[in-house]
């Protein structure tokens, strides 16, 4: 076994013990309030409700650590078994001598490994949505619904995976050593214009969206998104509840094609003011400059990765330390995939905190739009009752897994400014 594997396999350990460690962390904290919750517990959940959100979050963190044991097997079995050399060799050989060839082969090469890991994940998937979601009261969807939505992604792999495969290992016969600066741009560019086709042409294979009807709540939200500086080309109601009972709102698009998309299940759940209040925190994220700033951090991060990744095509010790050609580029995505989590993991906590920086100044933006915090404060109790919230998660396990602050961080947040 080369030094590089064993290196490779040895970051993967050590996340592994990582979020085995934080998993126990977390859990016990978790304990330890459910015996004496904080004070401020009592104003979000009455006692059986907090009781049932202890044991989701227990049940979940379990389901989690078995579930990533898992994964770390199967994906250490691939890795020191020689399945990915010996299945590239076969699909490559499938192309004739010409360059045409070669490029599709090695497209066919990537998905056909995306589809075959997917597979030893299927019946941990089914277990999360039909026993642990189910156990809860949270799953909605049926069996020909979870199977229905896997042969539709599938399909959408191959419709607008392969092609966009194909233009990547095609740019380095077209452009050559600085394939990596357009394979980034076109990136890039691919997910802006996903910005405005997913409402249109791919949300709707999942989920129905429909106009908010006319009424006080659709004048109200018209009303405050106007206030707030926002005109949003539509406020659409998406049928969330055929597949779960957790609830969310977000908008998408850019310019004149902004969408605000509610879950039917918010509307269900909050009052007028209180979707007002949310619907404000969202535009929040927009006026205080949040969306290019994440774009800008989205494509640094893809030029930055795409030009690791041509490196480690051309050096001599990555691709053979795996059994894979020198210099040949689809392995060498494929490894990148697989293994740069043992990297990224680690920095975690950085992107988080910027989210949740983000998701203070949201909500301070919420406040001020609707004249004080009362309003998105009952929402966040609402929600975190009806998706069992964790309220009391460890410190550490926060930082590494919480793209958001706490429920009481929150409420701490939107009253102290009051």
């Amino acid at each position: 076994m080369s030094p590089v594997l064993l290196v490779a396999l040895g970051l993967l350990v050590l996340r592994l013990v990582a979020e085995w460690i934080l998993a126990a962390l977390n859990c016990a904290e978790v304990r330890r309030h459910a015996e004496r919750p904080p004070a401020a517990v009592a104003s979000i959940m009455d006692e059986a409700t907090y009781r049932q959100s202890v044991a989701y979050t227990l049940a979940r963190s379990r389901f989690g650590q078995f579930s990533s044991l898992y994964d770390f097997f199967v994906l250490a079995l691939v890795l020191v078994g020689g399945v990915l050399p010996a299945l590239y060799d076969t699909v490559v050989s499938w192309g004739g001598s010409g360059a045409g060839e070669a490029v599709w082969t090695r497209a066919a090469f990537l998905l056909l490994v995306g589809l075959l890991l997917s597979i030893p994940g299927l019946p941990f998937d089914w277990w999360s949505q039909f026993r642990l979601e189910q156990r809860y009261g949270f799953n909605k969807a049926t069996p020909a619904l979870w199977l229905s939505d896997k042969l539709k992604g599938l399909l959408l792999a191959l419709v607008i995976g392969f092609p966009l495969l194909w233009l990547l290992l095609s740019l380095v016969g077209w452009v050559g050593r600085g394939w990596w600066l357009w394979g980034a741009a076109l990136l890039f560019g691919l997910q802006l214009l996903m910005l405005v086709l997913y409402p249109k042409l791919i949300l709707p294979l999942f989920n129905k969206l429909s106009p908010l009807p006319e009424g006080e709540l659709r004048e109200r939200l018209l009303a405050m998104s106007e206030r707030a500086g926002f005109r949003a080309a539509a406020i659409e109601v998406m049928d969330g509840s055929k597949r779960s009972g957790h609830s969310n709102a977000f908008f998408t698009g850019f310019g004149r094609f902004r969408r605000i998309v509610l879950f039917d299940t918010l509307i269900a759940q909050l009052t007028p003011e209180e979707l007002e209040a949310v619907l404000a925190h969202e535009i929040g994220h927009y006026r205080r400059g949040h969306i290019p700033q994440r774009l800008a951090v989205a494509a640094l991060t893809q030029f930055g990765g795409f030009a690791l990744i041509a490196w480690l095509a051309q050096s001599n010790w990555f691709n053979p330390a795996f059994g894979f050609p020198l210099g040949e580029l689809a392995p060498t995505l494929l490894l990148f995939g697989l293994l740069s989590g043992g990297v990224t993991f680690w920095l975690s906590p950085l992107g988080n905190y910027f989210s949740r920086k983000h998701e203070y100044e949201a909500d301070a933006f919420a406040r001020d739009a609707m004249g004080g915090g009362e309003a998105l404060v009952s929402a966040l109790h609402k929600l975190a009752q009806k998706n069992l919230s964790n309220l009391t998660p460890h410190p550490w396990y926060s930082s590494f897994y919480y793209s958001h602050p706490t429920i009481l961080e929150r409420e701490r947040s939107l009253r102290s400014a009051q």
